[in-house]
């Protein structure tokens, strides 16, 4: 019985490996985060966000804000954003955020609208990143 399951457990590591899930494939699976698409999910943000040509900006309010953000994410509510263009890089990929995805496509459209040519808009929002599981800041 114990040559069984060993067997069997080798097969499942054998499996995992094969598939992806036994190792470190960051090399694999290494993202473009100079041709990122439009609209990125929250998993593609996730592995992301940390990168220093990345720049995320959260457009709710101050109190969506408050109640949960990404860690190390930029505030700029949606109704600043023409005042405050100047603090929105242009030599960084830029990933707007907000509650549902709504606001944030409204805001990457106007970015484009303005001449940027570096900004995208993570689906979902911070709805979407909770729900995957990522960590929020209070």
């Amino acid at each position: 019985m114990k040559k069984v399951t060993l067997i069997l457990l080798m097969a499942l590591v054998a499996l995992l490996v094969a598939c992806g899930g036994g190792g470190d494939n960051a090399a694999a699976t290494e993202i473009d985060i100079a041709n990122l698409p439009d609209t990125v999910d929250v998993e593609t943000v996730s592995a992301i966000k940390d990168d220093a040509d990345v720049f995320l900006l959260d457009v709710r309010e101050q109190y969506e804000y408050d109640e949960a953000h990404i860690p190390g994410v930029t505030l700029i509510p949606m109704g600043e954003i023409p005042n405050r263009l100047s603090e929105i890089p242009t030599d960084q990929q830029v990933i707007v955020t907000c509650r549902s995805g709504n606001r944030s496509g409204q805001v990457t459209d106007f970015l484009r609208e303005q001449g940027f040519t570096n900004v995208h808009n993570m689906a979902g929002g911070i709805n979407a990143w909770s729900a995957a599981g990522f960590p929020v800041e209070q």
